[in-house]
């Protein structure tokens, strides 16, 4: 790996200030931060292991954001953070010892549904949107854990299937999924930054100075949603899911 100099490591800073805005939004920072390390010339493992080396601190940011807003849904986050953990620590154990690319096909199918879930749904907080709290946790819950897990061994869009999945199974609005999102998306990014790190392959010096880039780039996300509501979370949300997906389609063809 060559050694970079101020101006690359600046460059990627500013990088990283964009996707964390972003990815408070609407999920898909990666789609900006992981292209950018590897353009650096890190090698793959290195480079997924260093972005969630500094993503975790953007979706950190963003949680505090969306708390001071009041999104944040305290009794869910109790069951969705542990299993989101307990997810993304299985799949990042995983993504060391096997290959993440087999995924891709089922991943940008996957991801057109989210952006049209997401594109369809109609801007609502009402009550009668959600299910029972006897159901409504358990459903939590398996979003969490199988969407951590996918976050640790793969993560492209990860932001975005949480806020299809929270919207469309659990109510509330995009907004208030957005939030939930932004929870077990830190949970799951801060258990693969455990397992990447004891492994010694997050690029520090490189993590570092983007995460401070995250920090404002997800507190000014998670203010950009609450101003600007389900409208900008659709549209942005659309827009990420569609430009992920046409990105890993590239990428089989390469």
């Amino acid at each position: 790996m060559q050694e970079l100099g101020g101006s690359h490591i600046a460059l990627l800073t500013a990088i990283a200030l964009v996707a964390g805005t972003v990815d408070a939004i609407a999920g898909g920072g990666g789609l900006l931060s992981l292209p950018a390390l590897l353009w650096s010339g890190l090698p793959p493992h290195l480079a997924i292991a260093t972005t969630k080396g500094q993503a975790v601190f953007g979706s950190f940011a963003a949680i505090v954001g969306f708390a001071r807003g009041g999104m944040i849904d305290w009794a869910r986050a109790r069951v969705t953070v542990p299993l989101a953990m307990a997810g993304s620590w299985v799949g990042a154990r995983l993504v060391l010892a096997l290959s993440p690319a087999a995924l891709r096909p089922l991943v940008i199918a996957l991801l057109a549904g989210a952006a049209i879930l997401i594109g369809l749904r109609r801007a609502s907080t009402r009550a009668a949107d959600s299910p029972p709290l006897r159901f409504a946790r358990p459903i939590a819950a398996g979003i969490a854990l199988v969407l951590g897990a996918y976050d640790g061994f793969f993560g492209p869009g990860t932001g975005t299937f949480l806020i299809a999945a929270f919207a469309g199974l659990l109510g509330g609005g995009l907004t208030r999924a957005s939030a939930d999102a932004k929870v077990v998306n830190f949970s799951s990014n801060l258990a693969a930054v455990a397992v990447f790190a004891s492994r010694g392959v997050v690029v520090w010096r490189i993590a570092l100075p983007m995460a401070a880039a995250q920090l404002a780039g997800g507190w000014l996300g998670a203010h950009l949603a609450l101003r600007g509501g389900d409208t900008l979370v659709r549209r942005i949300a659309v827009a990420v899911a569609l430009a992920l997906a046409a990105k890993l389609a590239l990428d089989l063809r390469a």
